[in-house]
């Protein structure tokens, strides 16, 4: 089940964000402002199964971006992402943005699950990150 993540969501979301084996931050508190904003104004979102939260998503509806997907490893591969992915672009399309954007490092899962799911690499971030983007409306 997907739902609308509150603040009371955040030790798991953090969770989850600190037990990725890729794009590790090697600064959390960097994003605490964004992530506020966002879980706010209802932009993100869980993935839930049986009480338990597995993985979230972000949508950033000032630019079109995905600002956040990721899944507890242990329940990887399990539609999860698939799902929250969906939820994150259909915001998007609701605020008005016909093509959403993201970026990751290249050659990691994420760059991989992107372009399985249709995602078109457009070029590079200045720190050298994919820059993804796909229509959605």
């Amino acid at each position: 089940m997907i739902r609308v993540a509150t603040r009371a969501d955040l030790p798991r979301i953090s969770a989850i964000r600190m037990a990725v084996r890729e794009n590790v931050l090697s600064r959390p508190e960097k994003i605490t402002a964004t992530v506020e904003h966002l879980i706010d104004r209802d932009g993100f979102w869980v993935f839930e199964e049986a009480g338990a939260i597995l993985g979230f998503s972000s949508a950033d509806p000032r630019d079109g971006s995905i600002f956040a997907l990721f899944i507890d490893p242990a329940h990887e591969g399990r539609g999860a992402g698939q799902a929250l992915i969906a939820a994150a672009c259909a915001s998007l399309a609701r605020a008005g943005h016909a093509v959403a954007n993201l970026s990751t490092e290249e050659g990691t899962r994420a760059d991989r699950f992107y372009r399985q799911n249709g995602w078109t690499d457009v070029g590079r971030t200045d720190s050298g990150e994919v820059i993804f983007q796909k229509p959605i409306g």
